[in-house]
């Protein structure tokens, strides 16, 4: 991630190689850092805004962890079973994020002010509305837009109006439905200085808000690079941390010179105390929201706990957990590969905790729980639902949907100006004797016609049609086949004895948490006995 490698393969563990060498033509991590310092910190800098990261390292337990348990008795969630009905079309994937209706599982988490998301932006938000679940606007959207308007209040200036917030909610109101999915803004420590939620609420109608501890990458706040010392400067006059200092003159200089080639913009870690947040939660329902979220991932379990203590104690609407690692914008690489809770460890953890909760006080309410970290397809997205049921009701989603919009915009492009290699054709499933010069959108998008017959009046993007196509086309059929084959025809029949474990691990971190998931030698032992001695042999 961030370019560096070895001379020699077989480095030991510092990374470096047995013997260095002065005129090696190769720059490791640590002969790049010479030279580059902070930069190394990052993934390539020259990449940033056109790409998303996440950790290549194994954590010694994922969702692979787990086998999906198939059934061929029987049906469950069908009004009539026969053989005509008990086929994966009819299975029923609706769920809920709070009190939002959704078509689909999943919520797209918070992308904020990373350039990454805003370049795929229109993509995302028609193409979530498209399919029906919720996106959320993440954090610095407004701070980082350099047309909003602010009034000068103290100690801290207040939004008045904005050009990119605006955007981004209209831009998924265009196909929104009014019913399935809802568009999310999220806020940290500069935002609330900022005055987004109240923005936000009061000018754009927006009725879904979320409340943000930490990055699920990282446990600092977000950072972006700024490409000009203008665009520092004015970063740092609304508040925002930015290295270096534009503001110093030794470092103007360098800038004129060139030897500054960007800045960093960095947000405050933020503090809050269980009255202070509970307080909060209070103050924005008697504004009139709708629903109130929780997002947060990157701490330790006591520190996990404590939010999810929160959460049910708030009577938040939903609450997601991140897990590492990954980001969609520049989290530092040694967070990504060696912090935070992983995604499946992290998910153990919280329905752990819930199940703890329900043993105490069976009448808590526990909210809709999403989780995030990684998730890709809809095998992930199945043993994630059954390993947090009765409790998780949504998969969260940020790498893969911008990879579709990425990707689909791209290949729009090279469509438009007839610019399609041979290769891409192959990797698409076309035969090598067509031109590749006659690719049509209708072509190359499997969900086209179908969305054009939709919306005969409205352009949609190839980005859109290609987060549509991934999420309801493949993800859903996908999804929806997996439960047919386990005969759980309504997605909230899903549970935990659907998945088995594979591993010592899972077995292990199952046991721990008291989750009831049995090693897949174990499971159904007593029914197998049930069923061989009661034959006549």
């Amino acid at each position: 991630m961030i370019g560096a490698m070895t001379r020699v393969e077989d480095s030991c563990e510092s990374g470096l190689c047995p013997i260095c060498i002065a005129d090696c033509p190769v720059w490791c991590e640590v002969s790049k850092s010479a030279l580059r310092g902070r930069e190394v910190l990052y993934p390539l800098r020259q990449h940033f805004g056109n790409s998303t990261a996440g950790t290549p390292k194994d954590f010694g337990f994922s969702y692979g962890d787990f086998q999906i348990m198939f059934e061929c008795r029987g049906a469950q969630g069908l009004d009539g079973v026969n053989e005509d009905t008990v086929i994966f079309p009819n299975v029923d994937l609706t769920s809920k994020w709070g009190n939002v209706e959704q078509k689909l599982p999943i919520v797209i988490a918070g992308l904020g002010s990373t350039y990454v998301a805003k370049r795929n932006w229109e993509g995302l938000a028609k193409g979530a509305a498209l399919a029906g679940v919720s996106l959320t606007i993440g954090e610095n959207v407004v701070g980082m837009d350099p047309n909003a308007t602010f009034e000068n209040t103290r100690p801290y200036p207040k939004v008045v109006d904005t050009e990119d917030m605006k955007y981004r909610v209209e831009s998924y109101r265009v196909f929104w439905d009014g019913k399935h999915g809802d568009i999310i803004v999220q806020k940290n420590v500069e935002d609330t200085r900022l005055g987004v939620f109240d923005y936000v609420m009061s000018k754009l109608d927006v009725n879904s808000l979320e409340i943000k501890f930490g990055q699920g990458a990282k446990a600092i706040g977000g950072e972006v690079r700024l490409d000009t010392i203008e665009r520092a400067k004015l970063l740092q006059e609304r508040g925002y941390l930015v290295i270096p200092d534009p503001s110093d003159h030794i470092v103007q200089e360098q800038y004129k010179a060139g030897l500054i080639m960007d800045f960093e913009r960095h947000s405050r870690v933020g503090l809050a105390s269980t009255e202070e947040v509970l307080e909060e939660i209070d103050q924005l329902r008697e504004k009139g929201a709708k629903n109130i979220f929780i997002k947060t991932g990157a701490y330790r379990p006591a520190a996990t706990a404590w939010i999810i203590r929160i959460g049910v104690e708030g009577k938040v609407d939903g609450m997601t957990f991140d897990g590492a690692g990954g980001g969609t914008g520049m989290s530092p690489v040694s967070m990504m590969n060696e912090g935070s809770i992983p995604t499946a460890y992290l998910e153990a953890l919280v329905v752990g905790c819930l199940d703890m909760i329900k043993r105490k006080n069976p009448n808590a309410r526990i909210p809709s729980i999403a989780i995030a970290g990684g998730f890709a397809n809809e095998t992930q997205i199945f043993k994630a639902l059954a390993m947090g049921a009765p409790y998780v009701s949504c998969i969260a989603m940020a790498r893969a949907p911008i990879t579709a919009a990425m990707k689909a915009r791209y290949a729009g492009e090279m469509i438009k100006h007839k610019n399609v290699s041979p290769a891409m054709l192959k990797n698409l499933g076309f035969p090598s004797n067509k031109d590749p010069e006659s690719l049509t959108l209708r072509e190359a998008f499997l969900e086209y016609d179908y969305l054009e017959k939709k919306y005969p009046n409205k352009e949609i993007p190839p980005a859109a049609i290609g987060v549509y196509t991934y999420f309801s086309s493949k993800l859903g059929i996908g999804l929806k086949q997996l439960l047919a084959g386990a005969r759980k025809f309504k997605l909230n029949l899903i549970d935990r004895e659907d998945i088995a474990c594979i591993s010592q691990r899972a077995v292990d971190v199952c046991k721990k948490w008291s989750l009831g998931i049995s090693a897949m030698e174990d499971l159904d032992m007593e029914l197998v006995k049930k069923e061989i001695y009661s034959g006549n042999y």
